[in-house]
C-alpha cells in the first residue's frame, strides 16, 4: 500500500500564550483533601480492625466471609441503641457470640466524625 498524502482536512489546536503564563501562579493548596490525616488514619485502623474481627467471627478466609457492609458513617448518624441493633441485624447469620465485636466497634467509633463526600464546585 503506497503512502499517499491525506486529502482530509486536519485540525490543529493551539494553546494561547496567556494560559502558560498563568500556570505558575496557581495555588496548589486548594487541591488537597479537607480531611485531617489523623482522622483518616483512625478510620483506616477501625476498618482494618473490623476486617480482622469478621475473619475471627466467621472463622473463614477472606473470600468466604458473607458480604457485609458495615458503614461507619451510617452508624455515626444513629443513636447508641440504634447502632447496636443495626450491627446485630447485620451479623444475624453469625453463629458465634458477637457482643464483644459490637461493643468493641461502638467503643472505637466514639468521637469519630462523619465524613461527608466532598462536593465539587
Amino acid at each position: 500500500m503506497a503512502a499517499e498524502p491525506s486529502t482530509q482536512p486536519r485540525v490543529l489546536f493551539q494553546t494561547p500564550d496567556k494560559v502558560e503564563a498563568e500556570a505558575p501562579h496557581r495555588k496548589l493548596g486548594k487541591l488537597t483533601v479537607k480531611y485531617n490525616r489523623k482522622d483518616l488514619q483512625r478510620r483506616l485502623d477501625i476498618e482494618e480492625w473490623i476486617d480482622g474481627q469478621l475473619h475471627l467471627l466467621y472463622d473463614c478466609e477472606e473470600e468466604d466471609i458473607p458480604e457485609l457492609e458495615i458503614d461507619i458513617d451510617e452508624l455515626l448518624e444513629l443513636k447508641d441503641e440504634q447502632q447496636r441493633s443495626k450491627l446485630q441485624e447485620l451479623l444475624q447469620e453469625c453463629g458465634k457470640p458477637k457482643e464483644d465485636f459490637i461493643n468493641g466497634l461502638l467503643y472505637r467509633i466514639k468521637g469519630l466524625r462523619k465524613m461527608s463526600v466532598p462536593q465539587r464546585k
